[in-house]
């Protein structure tokens, strides 16, 4: 068994052992948080529950398999050429709202942000220059405590869903899980009221994630017509009334969101390729860069009509725009080494971050654990520690000479942007700590990665901000306001990439802004572990194509390194709320295990006849809580399978037989369309059937999928779950190789939280003893 086999082997174990620790533990504050956050099943038939929001929800997976029944088959037989064309069209037109409305919605966040964050600096710099630092600090500090009052509230008592970046949410989505009010309208409002009063705040995150869960609200409410119990009856929605079209429109949000965070048309597109998308195809590839062109389209046209000071103190910030383009690359063989160095230690650093942050998302889920006001104090407690470290922290730094190359007005600039700060010096120095911590996220990007700019930072003045946004990145991250990783982790990486550059001196031919970008996109990549997309996303901000090959070896270093020591940022966040997320490699060991043995560690599977009684039907509704059923027909012959979600439709339309025999096309088309059974019903429980009714029959043929996915007994489950999971299934048809006369030919059914290796390990635990020897 090599090392690295070894290694995960002993990971995987671990999980387990942690599983049996926490499961025979008290019923303390932190079993309690563990358990939910985790996700502790001891069996495979255990219903998958997750931390959706603020409390412990119960999950299900998306129908992203066409369902072919009669009833779908006779649709798609009877479409016409124009039916087909609304068809197409109406995925157009959506993907262009979705841009378009993504767009604006990004407009108008960076203009209140950039607004609000400005004034509040413009009043605190006139307390400074009167010498009246109580009087500015209690303005900052005091803003910033009733703008993170805000957010909370909104988070805490009306959407807790919106808290946090929803990427992970998002990623699980369009894997195939199901997460409740992820996507309503009360979410996305309060994601934008929420994003902008953390942002104003300036607290250590950014609105790059809001901006992607923001678009994916938008891609959802678009897609069914608008929020729960104000849905438009479109007749052109019904065509896009199904979880497999829902989710491409949610990956074009995404995309969306992205681009209109960091102004990057392909940049978004790769990022839900690399990153969010478990599934892709080329007709989703253009309707994504559809959506983001049109979002570039309408940033364009906000920023070209801000220039014309229409937008207060919105100029050309706001958004994380860079140009290098007139900026001279120059980089020889001897440069690669500090190269490398940057690239190793952003992986090492990525790595580092992730396990502390792993560490501290359990233990503000101990403390969120004990109510809503424990919530709000510790929001606001951050936001006062970040305004007394922001606020404080530049009376440490020494003042610096302006440059006498400079122009007398451009230095200083106590305005609300520019690279120097005059704060508490005198005429003709500036303060170096200032101009990076009393600006907003955006300017401070802009500043640190300023170029020609040698001498404008002091090395103390480096380590000082790269340290304080190192605490604030892990104790801001996991609070209840909208957050992003972006931009905390930008900030941090480029802190250290410019203090390379500044000890590397004149042995480089590498400007220091350059470093400090490199820096960044290695943090990124040792955090996140993306590097496709970053590298264009970076490469699209700084309009300079000679960063290419620098960029790419340090991406490809940082990302190799962090995958020594742990999973990315958003795989440690899933695996914390429990979302059951499929990974794409199958475990090593999963290639010793048969389907057929996983299906014998579920209860028996559940079977139904073509034509059955309806006490049955109602009783296997009350009694399991599976979400399909197989339908034997004539001598256990196997017809296929029935949703749970048919079988209510049926119920409520009480399709009674008074006879138990098989009913034609036309009677079943009288009274059902395929629409019918796109929607889903409440549950069994709002159904009402008499007690003559539980006597009759349902005929089961013309709503049972005749061409389900099965596979034999045989079949180790590391085939079967590539196979799950490239397709796209909800269920796994698993049949006898060795079928008896008179024997049911089904040998069990799995779902996603079945292939789950946690679940697998805990239902065979001398298979987690082998592998741990």
């Amino acid at each position: 068994m090599s090392g690295e086999t070894k290694r995960a082997v002993e990971e995987e174990v671990l999980i387990v052992s942690e599983v049996e620790e926490h499961e025979d533990e008290g019923r303390g504050d932190a079993e309690r948080s563990l358990r939910p956050l985790l996700k502790r099943n001891r069996t495979l038939s255990s219903i998958p529950l997750a931390m959706v929001g603020d409390k412990v929800s119960h999950i299900e997976s998306l129908d992203y398999e066409i369902n072919e029944n009669d009833l779908f088959k006779q649709d798609w037989r009877s479409r016409s050429e124009s039916q087909m064309l609304q068809y197409v069209l109406s995925k157009w037109t959506l993907a262009f709202l979705v841009g378009l409305l993504t767009g604006f919605i990004a407009s108008f966040i960076n203009l209140a942000v950039e607004n609000i964050t400005g004034y509040k600096l413009l009043a605190v710099v006139r307390f400074i220059e009167q010498q009246r630092y109580v009087a500015g600090f209690i303005l900052f500090a005091g803003s910033n405590f009733l703008l993170t009052l805000v957010a909370a509230v909104l988070c805490v008592c009306f959407a807790p869903t919106a808290a946090g970046p929803g990427i992970p949410e998002i990623k699980a989505y369009l894997n195939g899980v199901d997460t409740p009010n992820m996507f309503g309208a009360t979410t996305m409002i309060v994601k934008i009221i929420g994003s902008i009063g953390a942002v104003s705040a300036g607290l250590d995150l950014g609105k790059e994630g809001p901006l992607v869960h923001i678009g994916s609200c938008i891609a959802s409410l678009l897609g069914q017509g608008g929020p729960d119990g104000y849905r438009l009856q479109w007749h052109w929605l019904r065509y896009i009334n199904n979880d497999r079209d829902r989710r491409d429109l949610i990956t074009c949000g995404a995309s969306s969101g992205v681009c209109a965070a960091f102004r990057s048309p392909v940049g978004g597109v790769l990022f839900s390729l690399e990153e969010v998308a478990t599934w892709w195809r080329s007709a989703l590839l253009w309707r994504t860069f559809f959506s983001t062109a049109i979002v570039v389209v309408v940033l364009r046209a906000f920023i070209e009509y801000c220039e014309g000071g229409n937008c207060g103190l919105f100029g050309q910030g706001g958004l994380i725009i860079f140009d290098l383009s007139n900026v001279t690359v120059r980089y020889h063989v001897v440069d690669i080494f500090p190269v490398v160095v940057i690239g190793m230690i952003g992986g090492l650093l990525g790595s580092l971050y992730n396990h502390v942050l792993h560490k501290v998302l359990i233990l503000n889920g101990m403390i969120n654990q004990k109510g809503k006001l424990h919530k709000l104090l510790i929001s606001l407690v951050v936001s006062l520690f970040t305004s007394t470290c922001l606020y404080c922290l530049p009376f440490l730094s020494e003042c610096k000479k302006c440059d006498s190359r400079l122009e007398p007005p451009a230095c200083p600039t106590n305005g609300r942007s520019g690279n120097f700060k005059q704060f508490n010096c005198p005429d003709g120095y500036y303060n170096d700590l200032a101009t990076l911590l009393l600006t907003t996220n955006d300017d401070a990007v802009r500043n640190i990665f300023s170029t020609n700019t040698p001498t404008e930072y002091h090395p103390a003045s480096l380590v000082i901000f790269f340290l304080l946004y190192c605490v604030l990145g892990l104790v801001t991250f996991g609070i209840a306001v909208p957050s992003g990783l972006f931009l905390p982790i930008i900030l941090m990486g480029s802190a250290y990439g410019r203090m390379i550059g500044l000890a590397m001196g004149s042995l480089t031919n590498i400007d220091q802004g350059l470093y400090a970008v490199l820096g960044a996109a290695s943090l990124m990549a040792g955090s996140m572990r993306m590097t496709v997309s970053v590298c264009l996303i970076f490469l699209e901000l700084t309009n300079n194509l000679k960063l290419l090959p620098v960029t790419m070896i340090v991406l490809l270093i940082s990302k190799t390194v962090g995958d020594c020591f742990n999973p990315s940022i958003y795989e440690i966040i899933l695996h914390l709320k429990g979302l059951p997320f499929l990974d794409a490699n199958p475990k090593t060991w999963m290639s010793n295990i048969t389907v057929g043995e996983l299906s014998d560690a579920k209860a028996p599977v559940v079977t139904l006849s073509g034509v059955e009684r309806v006490g049955r039907i109602v009783d296997v509704l009350k009694t399991t809580t599976h979400n399909c059923f197989a339908v034997l027909d004539g001598e256990g012959e196997l017809h296929g399978l029935i949703l749970r979600a048919h079988l209510i439709k049926v119920l409520v339309k009480k399709w009674f037989l008074e006879e138990s025999w098989k009913t034609t096309d036309q009677e079943v088309k009288e009274r059902f369309s395929w629409i019918d059974l796109a929607e889903r019903e409440d549950g069994i429980k709002q159904v009402n059937v008499k007690r003559e009714e539980m006597e009759m029959y349902i005929d089961l043929h013309r709503f049972t999928n005749t061409t389900p996915y099965t596979v034999m007994e045989s079949m180790s489950v590391a085939k079967a779950l590539v196979l799950f999971r490239r397709v796209g299934l909800r269920h796994m048809l698993v049949l006898s190789k060795h079928r008896t006369s008179g024997t049911s030919p089904v040998v069990g059914i799995l779902t996603r939280q079945d292939l789950m290796f946690y679940n697998i390990l805990s239902a065979f635990p001398h298979l987690a003893q082998d592998l741990q020897e």
